[in-house]
């Protein structure tokens, strides 16, 4: 198993990570908060062992397979994502310990950076993960989990629950029970 030292996760603070891409719109597009430091070390959106982003998507049907993230995703899995017509993206660009390092100003920032690029991108759909950090970003403090009446640079919108070994609430199986919700609306499964 990949290891990192606090002092090399350290080195990867304010740095980004490669939007996950194909050269199609994506049917589904995932946004995450903000990297982690181990997304930075291994240039894999929710890498860390302890976030059960890819054991959800698994379970829901959306990969084949469980997708070893780890150490960073092999180009066959990154291939695997892209051809379901997923792509992920982030909030904010740079890199953080945690989440509730980042302002306000920053999240609303951010938020207006996507905007912009999902005018090129045009997903389907677009499933925000952390309600919490789309109520600040986005200025909608009354916001809630599921399908939105709003939709975001034209594409349907869904609020799913942050994957994050943090967030106690949830587990595989209510994340995978909400990430499918958005992926059976962009035509995924």
């Amino acid at each position: 198993m990949v290891r990192f030292t606090s002092e090399e996760l350290a080195s990867f603070r304010d740095a980004t990570v490669a939007d996950l891409l194909g050269e199609q719109p994506p049917r589904l597009l995932f946004v995450g908060i903000n990297p982690g430091l181990w997304t930075a070390a291994t240039q894999t959106h929710f890498a860390h062992p302890s976030n059960r982003f890819y054991p959800a998507l698994f379970r829901a049907g959306i990969t084949e397979r469980e997708l070893d993230r780890v150490a960073g995703l092999s180009d066959a899995d990154r291939g695997h994502l892209v051809d379901r017509g997923v792509a992920i993206t982030n909030i904010v660009a740079r890199a953080t310990a945690r989440a509730s390092e980042l302002s306000t100003a920053e999240l609303r920032a951010g938020a207006d950076q996507l905007k912009e690029r999902l005018e090129v991108w045009r997903p389907r759909v677009v499933a925000v993960a952390g309600v919490t950090a789309y109520r600040t970003a986005f200025k909608r403090p009354k916001a809630t989990l599921g399908r939105q009446e709003t939709t975001l640079a034209g594409a349907q919108l869904w609020i799913v629950p942050n994957p994050s070994g943090l967030n106690a609430h949830e587990t595989v199986d209510t994340l995978a029970e909400r990430y499918r919700e958005a992926a059976e609306a962009a035509g995924v499964v």
